[in-house]
């Protein structure tokens, strides 16, 4: 057995070496939440469209002062704000998915609504009003057809 300096103290070999008294711990995961049913936890596919903003307008909105905001427009003529996005979001309640503005609070707490159609033109590079070019008018036509309803009330696929 170990001894130490001092007769009278007892040296533990089973100790390990001090480590940081911040433990690791797993990040939490986010939780979203429906818009529409409060209580119900919704999942996203991970697909984040983040907002880009162009003008001074938008800034103030966001809270940031008229010169502050000409300020970082001058520095980045783009603004890509990093705690907005737009994701697809599906709520089993509503039995469907649904584009979402989510706005990150801390790391993982974050406000969920339901995004309107103007938001998509602080996107880049996506127009939700023009269709996908790589698909077929086909395609298009056949999906399109599985969604309509005939005059009583059934689909064509029942």
């Amino acid at each position: 057995m170990p001894t130490s300096d001092h007769p009278n103290q007892a040296v533990d070999t089973d100790q390990q070496p001090a480590k940081s008294s911040r433990r690791r711990q797993r990040p939490k995961r986010r939780e979203l939440f429906c818009p529409a049913h409060p209580e119900k936890q919704i999942e996203g596919n991970g697909r984040k469209y983040f907002l880009h903003l162009l003008t001074v307008e938008q800034l103030k909105q966001r809270g940031m002062s008229d010169k502050r905001a000409k300020l970082v427009l001058n520095a980045y003529p783009v603004l890509v704000l990093t705690n907005e996005w737009l994701e697809e979001l599906f709520c089993p309640s509503c039995g469907s998915s649904r584009w979402c503005h989510v706005t990150k609070v801390d790391k993982s707490e974050h406000t969920v609504r339901w995004a309107p159609r103007d938001l998509w033109e602080q996107v880049a590079h996506v127009d939700p009003s023009v269709a996908n070019p790589t698909v077929s008018e086909y395609t298009r036509r056949e999906a399109r057809r599985h969604r309509r309803v005939t005059q009583a009330g059934k689909r064509y696929f029942d």
